[in-house]
């Protein structure tokens, strides 16, 4: 997402509204989302059960990208809706929106230049790696890569202090 920041409100949690006097800055945010290394994804079955997966991935352009050959992809073909979260429970970030398959090789290597250095795993648009013959097809060196646009983000630090809702314009 580009553009403005989205806006920030206090959640209710546990049944109470906060004041939303001490708000978390977005930047809090987004820089968590920057730095993780495990983003966990939860997808829906076609059956309406429920699958949690942890994937590696990227905070880019304002939205989560990740690759997976898990059953999270062909959930996420039958139904976009996904939550995504990070592993701190105690300095939560949680993430609800909807997943697009990205698909345009030129976009696909803007986010392989990025994934590799920061797992230090070659991922390349073609599905080719050249240093691991034999990984891939022609989704990418992982599986089909998705693009997680933020509906709403919630998120607060330890204790649960200062919560906060971020709501993201509709595209």
């Amino acid at each position: 997402m580009s553009g403005a920041d989205p806006v920030a409100s206090a959640p209710i949690l546990y049944g109470s509204v906060s004041t939303g006097t001490d708000l978390l800055d977005w930047s809090w945010a987004r820089a968590r989302l920057t730095a993780a290394t495990t983003y966990w994804i939860a997808t829906v079955r076609p059956d309406g059960r429920p699958h949690c997966r942890p994937v590696w991935g990227l905070w880019r352009e304002g939205a989560v990208w990740f690759s997976t050959g898990s059953l999270a992809g062909r959930n996420l073909a039958h139904n976009d809706a996904i939550t995504v979260h990070l592993d701190d429970g105690d300095a939560a970030l949680i993430i609800e929106g909807h997943a697009t398959r990205v698909r345009d090789r030129t976009t696909l290597a803007a986010m392989c230049e990025v994934y590799g250095p920061k797992y230090d795993w070659p991922m390349h648009p073609t599905g080719v790696d050249t240093e691991n013959p034999g990984i891939g097809d022609d989704h990418g060196a992982n599986g089909p890569v998705f693009r997680v646009h933020p509906d709403t983000v919630f998120g607060w630090t330890t204790g649960m202090g200062t919560p906060t809702r971020w709501r993201f314009p509709r595209r």
